[in-house]
């Protein structure tokens, strides 16, 4: 099992140690460095700069949103940052929520399967270096009547097959992301849950394309904290906000894919609990009220050997690169963190 680093977003208040964080990672073996997007920061931009001033460790969006660009303008951006990195770049793709398609960017949230198939298509034909022509329900290229004609890309990636991940939550988007994408972008996963909340529909997906799981990337992201083992209840109460904010509020309340998941992994009453006190406006109380198993299970707490203990869960479970986001109110403490997550790592005899 490899290891990544999630820098989040842009702008989210330790902009100038990102950089220190994500080339510490690079020294310390890490596998890829992932940064993410919503109606803030863009992934692109950010991504091209940390492949900049690093050597080796990949760089990944996670995600580009597929409401807020074109298919054939992300093939561009995707063959771009791959060649300026070296071949360092992972393509993720995801459909964001209803609130941010069509709140910030004008487009209707329906259908989110069967775009997010089309999307995937039209990219890897466009990669493919030949006239880009394409005729499906969402898009139709080129436009029919008008003066449009196939163009083919002129930018050469470093590599002919960049890898393509999803990120995934509800069973179908799992198993379709599984019939038709490189990876998985989880979110929220427990090892002892991972098998029916998300790799079991994968593998489904995989089969139905003929294909097993060998070579596909299971690539949850996770919250680190290192600790003492007796303060795992105050690390854990740390992410309550974190965990109150997806579970209650991320989308409305009849689409909110965080909540539904925490119902799958068997907390239904807290589920609901969490998001009327959210979106009543009670947000301390949210977070009060999130378990504390829901936490820890999601997490990495404690000590290295604890860390350890649920790495080798994870592996257990079939992930293959676990990507950590690690808590820490300084840069020391967050590099801390990074050299504590390659430790247990190899403490785990995963390395």
């Amino acid at each position: 099992m490899q290891l990544g680093i999630n820098l989040g977003y842009w702008g989210a208040g330790m902009d100038a140690d990102n950089l220190a964080v994500a080339q510490e990672a690079d020294r310390l073996g890490y596998a890829v460095c992932w940064a993410a997007e919503a109606y803030g920061s863009d992934a692109a931009t950010v991504l091209a700069w940390v492949a900049a001033r690093t050597e080796r460790i990949d760089v990944g969006s996670a995600i580009f949103q597929i409401p807020a660009r074109q298919p054939a303008m992300t093939a561009m951006t995707a063959a771009t940052l791959d060649s300026l990195s070296g071949g360092r770049f992972r393509l993720g793709l995801g459909v964001s929520g209803p609130q941010v398609s069509e709140g910030w960017y004008g487009v209707k949230f329906d259908k989110p399967l069967a775009r997010t198939r089309e999307y995937v298509e039209i990219i890897r034909r466009a990669m493919t270096r030949e006239r880009l022509s394409y005729d499906g329900e969402h898009w139709t290229l080129p436009l029919p009547g008008g003066p449009g004609k196939p163009i083919k890309l002129t930018v050469h990636p470093q590599r002919e097959h960049i890898p393509l991940y999803i990120a995934a939550i509800g069973p179908k988007n799992l198993e379709q992301t599984g019939e038709i994408a490189d990876g998985a972008l989880l979110i929220f996963p427990a090892a002892e849950h991972l098998e029916d909340t998300a790799v079991r529909h994968l593998r489904a997906g995989r089969e139905k394309a003929g294909k097993t799981l060998d070579g596909f990337d299971i690539c949850p992201t996770v919250p680190l904290a290192v600790g003492d083992d007796k303060d795992v209840t105050a690390l854990a109460d740390t992410f309550r906000p974190y965990t109150a904010l997806y579970v209650g509020g991320m989308g409305s309340r009849k689409q909110n894919f965080y909540n539904q998941l925490a119902q799958r992994m068997g907390y239904e009453q807290e589920a609901a609990e969490i998001q009327d006190k959210y979106l009543s406006g009670d947000k301390q109380g949210a977070a009060a009220a999130v378990p504390h198993d829901l936490i820890d299970s999601t997490t990495l707490l404690g000590s290295v050997d604890r860390i350890a203990d649920r790495m080798k869960a994870y592996a257990a479970a079939g992930v293959t690169t676990l990507t950590l986001a690690p808590a820490g109110f300084t840069l020391d403490e967050r590099l801390a963190s990074l050299r504590a997550g390659t430790e247990a790592l190899e403490r785990a005899g995963l390395a």
